[in-house]
């Protein structure tokens, strides 16, 4: 899933996502808002990971981040989470890594080895579930 107010972000992030055939299916919303409605479907796909970005209008990222920790509970405190920046601001940092299913703090743009760490965690996460 990526959640980012930028088209061209978005574009790129597919790109990137689809060169590496790391994933068959990504959805993304430009407003957090609807990345929340759709966390909260029932019948949906699962969402192994999350692209997010940080500074979004109507809904920031932490904002999100709050809002889906309240409302889905336990089910979204064990997702993956990547925070998306051009935030050099070293709070904005430490706030990440407050939120457990936060597993990545990236500057814009997204690159290919950032995916790959992202991959890597998305594996922990579910090896540990099965555990």
């Amino acid at each position: 899933m990526m959640v980012d107010d930028e088209q061209i972000d978005q574009m790129m992030y597919r790109r990137i996502i689809d060169r590496s055939g790391m994933a068959e299916d990504v959805v993304g919303f430009t407003y957090a808002e609807e990345a929340l409605a759709y966390l909260k479907e029932g019948d949906r796909p699962p969402v192994d990971l999350i692209l997010l970005d940080i500074n979004m209008p109507r809904m920031t990222g932490f904002e999100f981040l709050e809002a889906a920790c309240a409302e889905l509970g336990e089910a979204f405190n064990t997702s993956v989470v990547i925070m998306l920046t051009t935030s050099l601001n070293p709070r904005d940092k430490a706030r990440a890594a407050s939120f457990d299913m936060v597993r990545g703090y990236v500057n814009k743009p997204l690159e290919p080895e950032n995916l790959r760490v992202a991959a890597e965690a998305v594996k922990e996460v579910a090896a540990n579930r099965v555990a």
